[in-house]
């Protein structure tokens, strides 16, 4: 591992991080390949993120939101370039996924473009229609609704 590799810790964020979390977001919004989010959205949910951190700098983010029936979802996925291809998104992962375990959760899911990510780390492809939990709560509410061309990933917590 690299000097500057070692440096990097995932962390809780604080409030002052939301900008550089919208920044992060923003980014990849623009490509479609995550949701935007408003500034307000992100300080509201703020303690469902983890953060990558180099010194001061937020280099990477992830959520986990949880729904009814042990069921928790990774969101908002997000390394900025220059970073990607170092593990830092394997780490937020790793790090969302001790956390969703720790509350009990029992599956946890992804709606993703990068469906090779998470087949790596595990996941396996699900139909959508598994996660009523996700599309009658937000999916219905989404702009890309009911044609999204997300691939769905999970993994099963229970048998770890």
């Amino acid at each position: 591992m690299s000097d500057t590799e070692s440096l990097i810790q995932i962390v809780k964020p604080k409030l002052v991080d939301a900008p550089a979390i919208k920044e992060l977001l923003d980014y990849y919004s623009k490509q479609q390949i995550v949701l935007p989010k408003s500034l307000p959205d992100i300080c509201e949910k703020i303690r469902i993120f983890w953060v990558a951190r180099q010194g001061d700098d937020v280099i990477g983010c992830v959520g986990l939101q949880f729904f009814w029936g042990g069921l928790a979802e990774l969101r908002s996925l997000a390394v900025r370039e220059g970073y990607k291809g170092k593990g830092i998104g394997k780490q937020l992962v790793e790090h969302a996924i001790a956390e969703a375990k720790d509350f009990g959760a029992k599956r946890i899911f992804a709606l993703t473009y990068v469906t090779d990510f998470f087949i790596k780390m595990g996941f396996a492809r699900i139909d959508k229609e598994l996660l009523p939990q996700k599309i009658w709560t937000e999916c219905v509410n989404c702009c890309h609704f009911p044609n999204c061309d997300e691939d769905a990933v999970a993994l099963d917590l229970s048998a770890e």
